[in-house]
């Protein structure tokens, strides 16, 4: 029961405004605004994050935001690998809805377009990337291990949350969803690396806004 409530609590408002109060419509631009994204970040993303690292230690089986578990060099490989494969992903998603639909698979992005605006985007970037590894992996994958014994399972329950959250990206927004909480699940599950599938989600979405200049 956990895992939902902190998953509406955590999660839904975002849905909601973006999706139900929108007839559950795709969005087609994605405006940037330094004032608006760091409001985001740190009115939500940080203190969402700082609520699940507070109740995440005092679990059971949670080690992985204590101090034994800073950054190590052994973390680069798995962020290497999720990033390539997040970013091959995101590319074949976008080509196959190109050529059967002529239309772009997700919104188009704004960039920043000043140094600032840079500086807050790859902050926020880092954010969103540990808000939601900390949570559709490190904790729902790790809290439901006791309750789920099945890996594939828990992966494909953690990766259905997941995509619901990109819901207003539209339906081939929601397939790269899928297939990428496919995959940050079965690397950590093999890596046990937070740290480095969280770089390589913030990573990825830096890629995205970089590739929306070109």
């Amino acid at each position: 029961m956990e895992p939902l409530i902190l998953y509406f609590v955590l999660f839904f408002p975002g849905i909601y405004a973006s999706s139900f109060s929108g007839a559950l419509t795709q969005v087609q631009s994605i405006p940037f605004s330094i004032l608006r994204e760091l409001g985001r970040t740190l009115t939500y993303t940080v203190p969402s994050l700082v609520l699940l690292w507070y109740l995440i230690p005092k679990r059971k089986g949670f080690s992985a935001l204590r101090m034994k578990a800073r950054p190590r060099k052994r973390d680069l490989f798995p962020f290497g690998i999720s990033l390539a494969g997040l970013i091959i992903i995101g590319l074949f998603v976008s080509l196959l809805a190109t050529i059967f639909f002529k239309t772009p698979s997700l919104p188009k992005i704004e960039s920043p377009s000043s140094l600032s605006g840079w500086i807050v985007i790859v902050f926020s970037c880092l954010c969103t990337g540990y808000l939601e590894e900390s949570y559709f992996r490190y904790y729902l994958l790790s809290k439901l291990d006791n309750v789920v014994p099945n890996e594939a399972v828990r992966i494909c329950f953690s990766t259905v949350l997941f995509s619901i959250c990109h819901i207003y990206e539209g339906p081939w927004g929601i397939a790269n969803a899928l297939l990428a909480g496919i995959l940050l699940s079965v690397i950590f599950l093999r890596y046990r690396s937070l740290h480095g599938i969280a770089w390589a989600h913030g990573a990825y979405n830096l890629f995205v806004y970089v590739m929306s200049v070109w």
